[in-house]
């Protein structure tokens, strides 16, 4: 028995989590799983109504969960960086969530604006580290609201944090057994600090494992490439910064953010799973969104708590629906509502 935290969020959230729980429930039902789900009512709604994002109570509760299923956050009354800052990007320092795990892969049938190219081509996954780097907050204004104003925004990477972070990407890598490569992200040219420390320890690291190989990239390169030839990737490995902007440029080199699903993880504790789309707040309740990240996500959280075959059944049954029956991933545009799409990947799941 899996207890499994709810939180559908704000905007579209709880219209493709529904589907999302809708499809978990039928691949757990074809292989065994238990599952108790329970919902959690934070985000935009429960701030405007009381002023928390997310109670330290909750987070309490949180942590004695297997995992963490999340539909969006955003809300348009709510000014941005409270709910980011209050709830995910709590979540994920909190929890130690210090992974954040993106494939970017090409379904059948789902269109990319990368030309010549098809799923035989882009599949590739991102480790991105998730707990250090610019997102610690750690700054200050000099002189603010003065010509001689400065901001200063610190990167931190420690020791620690970007080994784990390198050691998690060297096992996935393995674990993958694809094309066995790792590739640095970085920017070694000019950020002569972080990204010595991060080069070092990727190549001190790289010798426990012979049979992956190893490279790097600058990130503006990568960039390039990613278009050029996504091909060439296998799993990406770089810093909080970078990876949050590379994987934005691989959700639209995978079709869109209507298949873009990620997780944030802790190897030794609770993770959690979403739809990396937002909650794209001008669709909330027409019933057009797309869900199939969330969708994906639930994939995503099965396959880390170790059930291969219902998160395998998932996916086959995902990459079914976009080859014969989708029009685009797009919302209002697929040929079928959010509930239908969900419908039709329950329905393709007795197929696979």
């Amino acid at each position: 028995m899996y207890k499994i935290a709810v939180i559908p969020g704000d905007g579209t959230g709880p219209e493709v989590m529904r589907e999302g729980l809708k499809v978990l429930d039928a691949a757990a039902g074809k292989t065994g799983i238990k599952c108790e789900k329970i919902m959690y009512d934070v985000g935009g709604e429960r701030y405007k109504r009381t002023g928390e994002v997310l109670p330290d109570s909750v987070l309490d509760e949180l942590r004695t969960t297997d995992a963490i299923y999340l539909g969006a956050v955003g809300h348009p009354d709510v000014r941005p960086g409270i709910l980011e800052k209050g709830l995910l990007l709590k979540l994920r320092f909190s929890l130690e969530q210090y992974i954040n795990l993106r494939p970017v892969k090409l379904y059948p049938g789902v269109w990319t604006p990368v030309k010549d190219k098809g799923p035989e081509d882009i599949d590739f996954v991102f480790v991105r580290e998730n707990n250090e780097g610019l997102y610690v907050g750690e700054g200050e204004f000099i002189n603010k609201g003065t010509p001689q104003e400065i901001a200063l925004q610190v990167s931190r990477n420690t020791r620690k944090g970007v080994d784990r972070c390198l050691r998690y990407a060297f096992e996935y890598t393995k674990k993958r057994n694809k094309q066995n490569k790792l590739t640095l992200v970085g920017k070694t040219n000019v950020l002569t600090y972080a990204f010595d420390l991060w080069e070092r320890a990727f190549n001190e690291m790289a010798k426990e494992y012979p049979t992956v190989k190893t490279d790097y990239a600058h990130v503006d390169a990568t960039c390039m490439w990613m278009i050029k030839n996504p091909e060439w990737f296998d799993v990406l490995v770089t810093d909080n910064m970078f990876g949050d902007i590379l994987t934005d440029l691989g959700a639209m080199v995978q079709g869109g953010m209507g298949i873009a699903a990620g997780g944030n993880i802790n190897p030794e504790g609770v993770s959690m799973f979403e739809p990396i789309g937002g909650s794209a707040p001008k669709y909330t309740g027409k019933n057009v969104i797309n869900p199939l990240a969330a969708i994906c996500a639930g994939s995503m959280l099965l396959e880390e708590l170790g059930e291969h075959e219902a998160a395998d059944l998932i996916e086959k049954a995902v990459m079914d629906v976009t080859a014969t029956k989708l029009k685009s991933l797009s919302a209002g545009k697929m040929g079928y509502s959010t509930s239908e799409v969900g419908d039709l990947v329950v329905e393709a799941l007795d197929k696979v």
